[in-house]
């Protein structure tokens, strides 16, 4: 990249180097280096450091391109359903759907496409081939489309409720029922623009539940979403007063999670069922849970075990 830069009147006449020096705020000695690297011109000519500067004259300074930031790879992100259309990875904790301001992590989609994937240029920039997400602090399965036939069908079907997402949650407190639903709108709360709560004002948001498995201080229960609001499970536990087990942000209990020797919260993208975009055919993924999930769950069922016995 060439920058032009028109010679001052108040420099003019004086040797190149320290006209350099003065104009960008460098060293004598650096602007001497760029001048001996070939770095900088006078209305095309070569010039040495000991150049006259004379009125009229335009400088050329070559800039180096700035450095593209490198994402780095979900290199621990297994992928488990891939054909012409579709691809389905088990997302790690700590992987963003895609890039964002201020995210400087890993995504699924930048990660996808370092790794050869081809993915359909449709969607927004930066966001192509995503038609459903999940946070960053919660694992499991996500749907990334290759071809333009499988972005328009499933974008159809994910927008008409079409897709099964099963999650599997650990919710403090012990829920009083074995299932239920919770239907409550979901918005943007006032005092942040990170976090989301159950307002009037909100968009409808349908959540299903099933118990399975009850630990006294937490209950493990199977999810069925039927809309995709963004974190629509963290706020509707915490709506009716369970919150996810980790999820500071929605009202976890930290002395809990800091038991189960948790960082994030206790969610997972389970299973994921759908109609091949292409071949129509009944397509069903399953996940299992990753490390620490695990180790939660063995921890609550041995405190759990000794609390009865």
């Amino acid at each position: 990249m060439t920058r032009l830069l028109p010679a001052p009147d108040a420099l003019v006449g004086r040797r190149l180097d320290m006209a350099l020096s003065k104009m960008l705020g460098l060293s004598r000695a650096k602007a001497s280096d760029l001048v001996a690297q070939g770095h900088v011109r006078i209305m095309g000519r070569r010039v040495n450091k000991a150049t006259t500067l004379m009125s009229g004259d335009l400088i050329e300074l070559d800039e180096p391109e700035p450095a593209k930031q490198v994402e780095p790879v979900a290199e621990d992100m297994p992928v488990v359903y891939e054909d012409e259309d579709v691809v389905v990875v088990d997302k790690p904790v700590g992987v963003a759907a895609h890039p964002s301001i201020g995210w400087t992590g890993p995504t699924v989609l930048g990660s996808l496409l370092q790794r050869g994937t081809h993915i359909t240029s449709m969607g927004a920039q930066g966001r192509q081939g995503i038609v459903s997400r999940l946070d960053a602090g919660t694992s499991g399965l996500m749907l990334v489309c290759k071809s333009d036939l499988a972005y328009k069908e499933m974008r159809r079907q994910f927008a008409r409720h079409e897709v099964v997402k099963i999650y599997h949650a650990l919710v403090q407190g012990n829920l009083t029922e074995d299932k239920a639903t919770i239907e409550a709108p979901i918005g943007r709360a006032r005092v942040s623009d990170f976090r989301f709560t159950v307002t009037p004002a909100g968009k409808e948001a349908i959540t299903h539940w099933d118990v399975l498995e009850r630990f006294g201080s937490a209950t493990l229960v199977s999810v069925n979403l039927e809309t995709g609001r963004t974190h629509q499970i963290r706020v509707h536990f915490s709506s009716i007063g369970h919150p996810l087990v980790g999820d500071h942000m929605y009202g976890a209990n930290p002395d809990l999670a800091e038991r189960l020797g948790l960082k994030r919260q206790w969610l997972h993208a389970m299973r994921l069922e759908f109609r091949h975009p292409r071949t129509k055919i009944w397509t069903k993924v399953v996940s299992s849970y990753p490390a620490d999930l695990r180790r939660s769950l063995q921890i609550e069922r041995q405190s759990a075990s000794g609390i009865r016995s």
